[in-house]
């Protein structure tokens, strides 16, 4: 941590120790008390940033006061939406200058920027509300689990489905051995639905006066910008995106978390498939995600239990349709889903684990299994509100140990979800041999030890696990 960065915080939390909550009681019968609404500073406003901060504020426990994103015309319609939130472009100016009057901040950003600004927050005592996937790198995740206990703050990610319904169905049977014991699942979707399998442009567009681009980039390389890489269009670039995986598999792959109670895998390998590129070797594209991939991760089973295979699929690739499931019955939720095999029989739900059933479908109405497990109000609505009451309680309540997302959740989910992009990208490391290029990641079973964070049998593809930030940046750990 550098010597500026490391006395703002000092500073900062100085200062903060000399405020505290007042009851509503002390304060008086209808006089609305601090601890009554949570006071939100939200650092990326468009797009999902922008949802989030309409689900806070329809939570009714939230106060909008801060905005904070690089792009004007990203940033307008959430600006018109809250008028009397002051905005800012950098979140670190925002962070130094407001920390007194922040009790929490939301992080919705390219997934790139996710860690550092919202380690900038939970140093601050901040609680963080963070989108999926909770980081970009491995080591990431990690810290950020670590310090939500270091800095005690109430964590989240933004995979609204964990507090579904669904999930806690699919564990209610699940634990109720309806199927036996699971020994493989196959979690699949539809995306990418953005350019992926490509090269990077090599003629640099001009950009839009509105953006603050050298902000945009953050850890990022320093490259040229171009156009159609915003809004959207950046989960497809390793700079700044996890491709399908970051997108979808904190949703898709949830369920099996929750059910099986899976930790660190032990192993991923993986298969890619990429587009024809004229003059150029078609399966080399070290900058852009696949077109498509399926990866296994390999989990260690507990108490003498085998181990469990979970198989991602991505771009369409889907697995074989269960005998149990009628031929004209919908496999998830068409595009999207998961589906558990087990020793007595199957289950499956869609994304964000909705629509759980038993296979054959009609075994789901018959199951007669007592519900066990507390359901979240509103179920993935009410995420947002839990997290916003989980933080008026604070660090150690019973509210934010039962957060469906928090980081002890969230981390080593999305561990696991990264672990499968460090196998994609593992597949193209290049090395000479002679006049001859070789990849000889292409075809290697990666073995992972988690508490480590290491690949122990392919030292090339460690390279993945911690990113190298640009200079000027740093996670602060």
């Amino acid at each position: 941590m550098n010597g500026s960065r490391r006395r703002f915080i000092k500073n900062a939390t100085l200062a903060s120790a000399g405020f505290y909550i007042i009851p509503r009681h002390v304060m008086g019968r209808g006089f609305i008390a601090p601890s009554d609404k949570l006071t939100i500073a939200s650092i990326g406003v468009g797009g999902k940033g922008a949802d989030d901060i309409k689900h806070f504020s329809d939570s009714g426990k939230a106060n909008i006061a801060f905005l904070c994103d690089v792009d004007d015309v990203s940033a307008a319609d959430t600006r018109k939406a809250f008028p009397a939130a002051k905005y800012y472009k950098d979140y670190r100016e925002m962070l130094s200058k407001e920390f007194k009057s922040i009790d929490a901040v939301s992080v919705s950003t390219p997934d790139h920027q996710h860690a550092v600004a919202a380690m900038a927050a939970m140093q601050l005592h901040k609680h963080v509300y963070v989108q999926k996937p909770l980081t970009h790198d491995i080591y990431e995740a990690r810290m950020l689990t670590e310090a939500a206990h270091r800095y005690k703050v109430v964590t989240q990610m933004g995979n609204q489905g964990a507090s579904g319904d669904g999930v806690r169905q699919l564990v209610e049977w699940y634990r109720a051995g309806l199927i036996g014991d699971v020994e493989t699942v196959y979690c699949y979707t539809d995306r990418p639905i953005w350019p992926q399998g490509i090269m990077r442009p090599t003629t640099a567009s001009v950009i839009p006066a509105t953006l603050d681009y050298n902000l945009w980039l953050g850890t990022a390389p320093q490259k040229n910008y171009f156009d159609g890489l915003l809004p959207f269009n950046w989960r497809g670039w390793w700079d700044y995106g996890t491709g399908a995986l970051g997108d979808m598999a904190c949703h898709i792959m949830a369920p099996a978390f929750a059910v099986l109670g899976l930790g660190y895998p032990i192993s991923a390998e993986c298969s890619v498939a990429s587009r024809y590129i004229e003059n150029w070797n078609a399966a080399y594209t070290p900058e852009s995600g696949p077109i498509s991939s399926h990866i296994t991760l390999v989990f260690q089973g507990k108490n003498g239990k085998p181990d469990i295979e979970l198989h991602w699929m991505d771009g369409g690739i889907q697995p074989t349709r269960p005998y149990e499931l009628g031929s004209n019955e919908l496999m998830g939720d068409g595009g999207n889903g998961a589906i558990f095999i087990g020793t007595k029989g199957k289950m499956m739900c869609g994304t964000y684990g909705i629509n759980p059933q038993l296979l054959p479908t009609s075994k789901t109405k018959t199951a007669n299994i007592p519900q066990t497990i507390p359901r979240v109000p509103r179920g993935d609505e009410g995420h947002y509100a839990a997290w916003i009451e989980a933080s008026m309680m604070g660090y150690g309540s019973e509210k934010a140990k039962n957060l469906s997302s928090n980081f002890d959740i969230a981390g080593p989910l999305t561990e696991s979800v990264l672990m499968g992009n460090l196998a994609i990208r593992s597949t193209n490391i290049q090395k000479k041999n002679g006049n001859d290029i070789e990849y000889p990641g292409r075809h290697i079973k990666l073995l992972w030890d988690g508490p480590a964070m290491r690949i122990t049998n392919f030292e090339d593809a460690n390279q993945f696990v911690k990113r190298t930030y640009r200079e000027g940046w740093s996670l602060g750990v």
